[in-house]
Formats: structure tokens, C-alpha cells, sequence
């Protein structure tokens, strides 16, 4: 039994070492496993292995979403404080994309209209995060003068996420036919959920039941996949696509 006891001890050392290898940790580990072949394991796999393995970084996205359920609004509360003590450009952006990511999309596009007047006027997270409050808050002529400007100089930059922008304040603006042109041509150039799901929402408003329903029966089957990553990614558009749907079913 003391000889299987320290092949197994021999083992984990002979894993934890492959594992250092491969990661390209310091070689003082190689050391460090083979003269202490118990101990030296349990020290790397807690102090390595665990904190960069698939278990800790969804242990830690759990707690961030947790966290966000049990106070969702602590993030605004610290961009606000951060932004009082030092009224800086990178901090009033931070205030603005948590305020977004809130929902308080009114005070958001306040914020990014700040920023936009600033020194990184022409930065394209700031011109995007302006462009989605100002399509949250229905503001969608101006949600247009930033995003397609946007397009034209940096057309490599997000390009789904602003052509569904674009498309989005199309549809709000009442130009439907180019809104129809920006949904489909997103659609067949990315093929993502997101996209499939923004036509489909678009398609229940304008009274396109038959193309709405179509996309809705595949966006169900491809929903049914998801692991819980697909299905955080996508919960927004996903909630309004069945908002949209339920709305149609009772106009109906």
C-alpha cells in the first residue's frame, strides 16, 4: 500500500508538472513537484491550476452575476463616486456604460454626449455606446448621426453590432425598406442569434408575421443548445423577441 500511496503522489507531481510545461510556468515548479511530490502538488493545483481552470473563471463569473442580481446598480453607485472624485473622460465613460447597462439609458446618453464633446470625441467605443442610448432611449435620428459616421471611417470596427444599431434606427425612424436591407444584409453576412432575432422583432412590428414566425421556430431550435455562457450572452434580444411575439400573438 506505501508503494501505491507514492505512485500517486509521483502521478499528481508527473500531471502538475505537464500542466506547468504546457502553460510555460516558472521552472522553479519542476523543482518544487518532484523533490516534494505531495505538498508541491496541492500548492500548484490552488495556486496554478485552480485560479486559471474553467472551474474558477466560471466560479467567479457566477459570483459576478450573483452580485449583479443582489445589487445590480453597485456599479453605477462606484462610476458615479469615481466620477465625483475625479471628473475624468475615461471615468464619466465608465459612468455612462454602466448607467446603459442598467437601463437607465436617458442619463447614459447625458453622459455620453459629454463625453462626445471631450478629447475622445472620435473614440468608437464612445460614438457605439452613445449610438445604443440613444436607440434605448428611442432618440434615433441622432442615434444615426453618430453610428453611421462611425461606419463610414471605421467600417473594421463592430461591424453587426453597429449595423444592427443602424437597422434599428432605420425601423424607428419609419424608413422601413432600408431598415429591411440592414436586417437582411446583417443577417447574411454575420448568421448570428442576435441578428436572426432583430429581424424577427422587426418583422413582428411591421405586421410580417409569416417571416417572424420562421425565424422565431429557428431561433428556438438553435436557443435549445445553448449552454448557460450562449444563454447570458444572448438573454436581451432574447426577451425581446418574446416580447415582441407575445405582443403580435395578442394583436392577433
Amino acid at each position: 500500500m506505501p508503494f501505491a500511496g507514492l505512485g500517486l503522489h509521483v502521478i499528481l507531481a508527473v500531471l502538475c508538472a505537464i500542466h506547468a510545461i504546457r502553460t510555460r510556468q516558472p521552472l522553479y515548479w519542476l523543482f518544487i513537484l518532484f523533490a516534494f511530490p505531495l505538498l508541491g502538488s496541492l500548492v500548484y493545483f490552488f495556486g496554478v491550476y485552480l485560479p486559471n481552470s474553467r472551474l474558477e473563471r466560471g466560479a467567479m463569473k457566477a459570483v459576478s452575476a450573483a452580485a449583479k442580481v443582489l445589487d445590480p446598480k453597485r456599479e453605477v453607485r462606484e462610476a458615479r463616486a469615481a466620477f465625483d472624485d475625479a471628473p475624468t473622460a475615461q471615468n464619466q465613460m465608465r459612468l455612462a456604460a454602466a448607467l446603459l447597462d442598467v437601463g437607465e439609458a436617458d442619463e447614459a446618453a447625458r453622459q455620453y454626449e459629454a463625453c462626445l464633446h471631450g478629447p475622445f470625441a472620435s473614440d468608437p467605443d464612445i460614438r457605439l455606446g452613445a449610438g445604443r442610448a440613444f436607440v434605448d432611449c428611442l432618440r434615433y435620428a441622432e442615434a444615426l448621426g453618430h453610428l453611421e459616421p462611425l461606419r463610414s471611417e471605421r467600417p473594421e470596427f463592430r461591424p453587426e453590432a453597429v449595423s444592427l444599431l443602424i437597422a434599428r434606427s432605420l425601423a424607428g425612424t419609419s424608413r422601413n425598406t432600408e431598415a429591411r436591407a440592414e436586417f437582411e444584409s446583417a443577417v447574411a453576412r454575420f448568421g448570428t442569434y442576435e441578428a436572426k432575432a432583430e429581424l424577427a422583432i422587426w418583422a413582428y412590428a411591421v405586421g410580417d408575421t409569416a417571416m417572424a414566425d420562421g425565424l422565431s421556430a429557428e431561433l428556438d431550435k438553435i436557443a435549445a443548445r445553448w449552454n448557460s455562457l450562449s444563454r447570458e450572452l444572448n438573454d436581451p434580444v432574447a426577451k425581446r423577441l418574446a416580447a415582441a411575439r407575445s405582443l403580435a400573438a395578442k394583436s392577433a
